[in-house]
């Protein structure tokens, strides 16, 4: 048998994504180094190269084999100069999509995956029409740099547009159409260099003020057709971008059952996590394996998990890990208002017994939000 040699991949980014990609990839005999263009760094793991200024590229380039990245927020000059040097996954044309809300949607209506009605806008009174127009509420997002909720403000009356375009300070929006949905899930995938996708199951989102809160996964009442057409969406975008490693689509499933795109994110993805102790193969482990040129390992989930995302102060940590089948993931963070320091995955035999434990959990999280499920009615 063929001998597999150990990489050593380079990271652009260095929070918990980078971190976790770290963890997942030391078995596997990997090294990492990370470049932070912010100057923040975070991963706490690996070998970190601080370079805001771009100065050390060279440096970087030096000590890796391949390239990846853990967030899309990157400057896509940067990333088009390193696969001049070095093979890089996903590549740039997926960060250029996702970088740009106009492009994006572009893509999923070129693709025939459908999207809420949408308009762009350029000015506040462009705005305030397509309001009328589609029909408020409605979302107006910033076409670009937007995330966790940021960039975005949601109009009940049209007459809200001049202070949603002054609050948002972007030159150009997208507005978008509110959908009547059930629940927003997400898909998630990978893509190898020859070829090959896995499909996780479909997990079902909750968000509050634009951050995700808990995921869970798989779910118990989703038809066979609904994931089948979740896998149809993001195979095409997999395919059309000739993309190589994790892609996550964040989804409206309306109530006749029909899936809407909301977004996608070319990197592993929050509502990913409950793989790492959910799913035989981690969304992490696989990324990594589809950018070394590795066969993809199996993403079938092993029991009911859920993912809930601690923000902004920590809770009882010991009291948790007391519960039976919890795992808790901490990102080595100061506590600070709205930032994610940390997730716990909680697996369960049933359900039933996932939902009971969560509530349990909850209640030892500092604010965290009630989590209500769509298909409790049906346990």
């Amino acid at each position: 048998m063929q001998s597999v040699i150990a990489h050593n991949i380079g990271i652009l980014g260095a929070g918990q994504l980078g971190r976790m990609l770290a963890l997942a990839g030391y078995p596997l005999g990997n090294r990492f180094t990370f470049l932070d263009t912010t100057g923040n760094p975070s991963a706490g793991i690996g070998e970190v190269i601080v370079d805001p200024d771009n100065q050390h590229l060279a440096a970087f380039l030096e000590k890796v084999d391949v390239v990846t990245y853990e967030f899309e927020h990157l400057p896509v000059q940067l990333v088009r100069d390193i696969e001049q040097h070095k093979p890089v996954y996903p590549g740039s044309r997926a960060i250029e999509v996702c970088q740009n809300r106009v492009e994006e949607k572009a893509l999923f209506d070129r693709l025939g995956i459908p999207t809420p009605a949408y308009r762009i806008v350029e000015s506040a009174e462009q705005l305030e029409a397509a309001a009328r127009e589609l029909g408020c509420p409605v979302v107006a997002k910033s076409v670009t740099e937007g995330y966790d909720g940021k960039g975005q403000a949601v109009l009940k009356q049209p007459e809200q547009a001049a202070d949603a375009w002054r609050e948002i300070g972007h030159r150009q929006l997208i507005v978008e159409a509110f959908v009547d949905f059930v629940r927003e899930v997400s898909i998630i995938a990978v893509r190898g260099r020859d070829g090959e996708v896995v499909f996780y199951p479909m997990a079902e989102n909750q968000h509050v003020d634009g951050i995700l809160r808990y995921s869970v996964a798989p779910l118990p009442d989703i038809d066979a057709s609904v994931q089948q057409t979740a896998d149809r969406y993001i195979r095409s975008l997999l395919d059309e971008l000739d993309y190589v490693g994790v892609l996550a689509l964040e989804l409206f499933q309306a109530r006749d059952g029909s899936l809407l795109a909301n977004e996608m994110a070319p990197r592993v993805h929050n509502s990913g996590h409950w793989t790492m102790n959910g799913a035989v193969t981690s969304q992490f482990e696989n990324h990594l394996r589809a950018v070394q040129g590795l066969p993809l390992g199996s993403p079938q989930a092993v029991a009911p998990t859920c993912m809930v995302n601690v923000i902004g102060q920590e809770g009882d940590n010991a009291a948790l890990l007391a519960l039976s089948n919890t795992h808790l993931h901490r990102y080595d963070k100061t506590e600070r208002a709205g930032r994610k320091l940390a997730h716990l995955n909680i697996v369960a035999d049933t359900h039933a017994e996932l939902l009971e434990k969560v509530r349990t959990c909850q209640a030892l999280l500092p604010g965290a939000p009630p989590v209500s499920w769509s298909f409790e009615s049906t346990l």
